[in-house]
């Protein structure tokens, strides 16, 4: 009997962000299928958003046997959210061990950003009380519930009639109760969520901020991208100033605005979208540009330009992300319904001296030529274009009660219209 490779859930609406959770629910270490949940959040051009938990409907659908009649996923409770969520993430791993001082230990946190940084407080996942059933399974416990505990405004003055909306956040693994978000009216806030309160607010760039990264193992260094066309590293310790680890070239041939442009304006440059560390080894991170097709793999210690460029994607990326494993893969998705993974460990091995966490951000390395890669390791194609992916953590195997196994591995996780796609990597 084969093991399944691809799980799939149909959402009642367009899905637009989506996280799959860091950890087994808490008290459910014994339960394998508390590791396969996502949160994921609707993208409806109204006020009439929601967010959602799926879970896995039966251990059973892991390998393919009879349950084929059965949806893999079903939804385990639902929130409304007003304005589509622009940014949802499950706390770190680390958050279930961390001393909060309004969280019971049985509940999670998820968080999403839209026109305000949301914490949300998830519990469920009792152990079933009834016995195994016959024929078509009951409807989903409805001891499942999503809670919102705080909603923070985008600026540090929390009495604004308007917002300005946030564009994305990062969750620090090592202090989860630190976040950082970016918004589009140019700053970065960093918060306390166990305190609900605003540490600091630095106007990070010229223009929107659309996403933000915590340096992997650091409570200090963070990096933003935004609209302004630069990737920039800020450290909490010295926020006199920020490093521009790099900026996009100008487009060509792009006249200059005609209506007084002022002597210091910026000549027009492409927008980055997305900032990610690679785990593994952060000295490393991957972007890319609004509109723009390659990812840019940049090095901490040789700013100003890339140091590999990743071209196979034939239409716009909209998404990556890296995995977990101990060499992770970069995964890339775009509208040219390709989901494309990159294993790059053998072109950033050489010469790695990993940055500790607690260095600062001035340990330039000499340039080095710009590589371009432009063989995945592994492809696949869906059935409209992907808006969005998300990375499982390492799953453990299991061993089902018929005898049947799966192996250890990551899951990837895919958003393409209505339709999430799960795929065994």
């Amino acid at each position: 009997m084969n093991q399944t490779t691809m799980l799939q859930y149909e959402a009642p609406w367009p899905v637009h962000s989506l996280d799959w959770c860091k950890s087994s629910a808490p008290g459910q270490q014994q339960r394998p299928r508390s590791a396969f949940r996502l949160g994921v959040a609707s993208f409806l051009e109204n006020y009439q958003n929601q967010i959602a938990i799926v879970g896995l409907q039966d251990e059973r659908v892991l390998v393919e046997d009879d349950f084929t009649d059965y949806p893999d996923f079903v939804k385990l409770c639902e929130a409304y959210h007003g304005y589509p969520a622009t940014g949802l993430q499950w706390q770190p791993a680390s958050a279930q061990n961390h001393a909060w001082s309004q969280k019971s230990s049985a509940t999670e946190l998820l968080a999403t950003t839209g026109d305000a940084l949301r914490i949300w407080e998830y519990s469920g996942d009792a152990p079933p009380s009834g016995s195994s059933y016959v024929g078509r399974p009951p409807p989903v416990s409805s001891g499942h519930s999503l809670t919102m505990k705080t909603a923070l405004l985008g600026s540090k003055v929390q009495s604004q009639a308007t917002n300005p909306p946030l564009t994305n956040f990062s969750w620090n693994e090592k202090s989860p109760n630190l976040i950082v978000t970016a918004s589009i009216d140019t700053t970065c806030t960093v918060w306390n969520i166990d305190t609900s309160s605003a540490m600091t607010q630095l106007i990070a760039h010229d223009r929107e901020v659309y996403d933000v990264a915590w340096h992997p193992g650091s409570t200090d260094i963070f990096v933003s991208v935004g609209a302004d066309g630069s990737l920039r590293a800020f450290d909490l310790r010295s926020l006199e100033h920020s490093t521009i680890l790099y900026e996009t070239p100008a487009p060509k041939n792009v006249p200059l605005p005609s209506a007084n442009p002022s002597a210091s304006a910026r000549p027009p440059t492409s927008p980055l979208l997305r900032i990610a560390f690679n785990p593994s080894d952060p000295n490393y991170m991957s972007t890319f540009h609004m509109d723009g097709s390659d990812i840019q793999i940049l090095d901490m210690r040789s700013p100003g330009q890339p140091v590999m460029e990743l071209r196979a994607h034939h239409a716009p990326i909209n998404a990556m992300g890296w995995g977990s494993a101990d060499s992770p893969l970069l995964a890339t998705a775009g509208d040219d319904c390709q989901v494309l993974l990159w294993d790059l460990a053998a072109y950033t091995q050489a010469g790695a001296s990993p940055r500790s966490a607690g260095s600062r951000l001035n340990s330039p390395r000499p340039d080095a030529k710009k590589r371009i890669v432009t063989d995945p390791v592994m492809a696949y194609t869906a059935s409209s274009q992907v808006t969005n992916l998300a990375w499982s953590p390492q799953i453990p195997g299991l061993t089902m009660n018929s005898g049947y196994s799966t192996a250890t591995g990551e899951w990837l996780a895919i958003a393409s219209g209505k339709t999430i796609k799960a795929l065994k990597i």
